[in-house]
């Protein structure tokens, strides 16, 4: 059993930065694939960006590619997101998941385990 705790949503103007951490319980996150999803009001989760078991690869949807980052520590048991250059679109709530399977996945069905969410609103 993994617990996932989000932290450093908030409110921020467009073109500003955000940096979400994502806090896992347990000795064996090392052997996770980790996430990043997000859920705008009214729409669908989505996949944002995942990350590999030691870091080594990393995936983006195309609507935050060379904006954001997913990094890990596996050290410190925390996934990262660094998120550059806000868009208003993505105004969302951000989910950290937690993967058993070896190679990253985009769909949210894969995730075996989910943090509660953190709110990211940017102001136009």
């Amino acid at each position: 059993q993994v617990q996932l705790i989000e932290s450093g949503g908030g409110l921020v103007q467009a073109g500003g930065s955000l940096r979400l951490s994502c806090a896992a319980s347990g000795p064996t996150f090392s052997s996770y694939v980790m996430g990043w999803f997000r859920q705008a009001p009214g729409k669908e989760r989505e996949f944002v960006a995942a990350i590999s078991r030691n870091g080594g690869a990393t995936y983006y949807t195309d609507a935050v590619e060379g904006r954001f980052t997913i990094s890990r520590d596996n050290a410190r048991n925390t996934v990262y997101l660094q998120m550059n250059s806000l868009k208003p679109e993505d105004t969302a709530v951000y989910y950290c998941a937690a993967d058993r399977s070896v190679v990253p996945q985009r769909r949210s069905y894969a995730y075996d385990y989910w943090g509660q969410g953190t709110q990211v609103t940017v102001s136009s």
